[in-house]
């Protein structure tokens, strides 16, 4: 299906990272896209730069998206939004279990029930749902991210069944590390995580995931591609660790 077929596009996490560089390619193409994050400058100086419609809203508030979608015709959805705290479930307090839950599963549970319906009534639409290869393969830490992240993974197969007999498509998309801030919004240093997780790794930028969406949304109408794996060349997707008992210290 050519863009030309797709008039609209909502993008969430717009203001930064792959929200931002999915917002630039989609506006090159022609999409009207309406570019939803919490940081009001960020998102307006976005607009200037691609003509996008900000919106300033956290997708955390239910009452929020719902006015926000409720006139909205709307051909593309892109989930992106999202938000991390290290750390193990046996650690984890309840403003981590809370905050995850509301950003990277309930607001995108959320999305879908408020545009998805529209685009199966017109019979055309895309859903991407950019989640992580945590949704997948499972390692140290993050317990909450991986739980929220792995619900997503289910709908985004959920919504095939759901969408069946439509022409509405739906695309997970699996970044491992990409070279974007996240890493700096987790521990609160930019400058540290830069040097720990960026500077010095040959990593994927935010553009290859917007290539990604636009490679998922030219292909032909008949073609849904459903999930695709993005890694760094040099990192492996997940690991495996074994513990003889009584190894584990205190």
């Amino acid at each position: 299906m050519p863009f030309s077929d797709y008039k609209t596009a909502l993008v969430t996490g717009a203001s930064a990272g792959m929200g931002e560089a999915i917002v630039e390619r989609l506006c090159k193409e022609g999409i009207t896209v309406h570019a939803v994050a919490r940081r009001k400058e960020q998102l307006a100086a976005l607009a200037d730069r691609t003509g996008c419609i900000p919106h300033a809203v956290d997708v955390s508030d239910v009452n929020a998206l719902t006015a926000l979608c409720k006139d909205l015709e709307i051909d593309i959805l892109v989930n992106n939004a999202g938000l991390s705290h290290p750390g193990s479930i046996l650690e984890a307090d309840e403003n981590v279990v809370e905050t995850q839950v509301d950003v990277n599963l309930r607001a995108v549970l959320h999305l879908c029930r408020l545009l998805v319906p529209g685009m199966v009534a017109r019979d055309r639409g895309h859903v991407f749902n950019i989640t992580s290869i945590a949704a997948i393969y499972n390692f140290n830490g993050n317990s909450v991210y991986h739980a929220t992240k792995a619900g997503v993974h289910a709908l985004s197969r959920q919504l095939r069944v759901d969408c069946y007999g439509k022409r509405v498509r739906i695309t997970e998309i699996c970044p491992g590390r990409v070279a974007t801030d996240i890493f700096g919004n987790v521990s609160g240093d930019h400058d540290d995580a830069r040097r720990r997780f960026i500077d010095g790794f040959e990593l994927p930028q935010a553009k290859d995931i917007a290539d990604c969406v636009a490679f998922a949304l030219s292909a032909p109408v008949a073609v849904n591609i459903g999930n695709i794996e993005i890694t760094p060349t040099l990192q492996v997707p997940g690991g495996l660790s074994t513990m003889r008992p009584g190894d584990r210290t205190a």
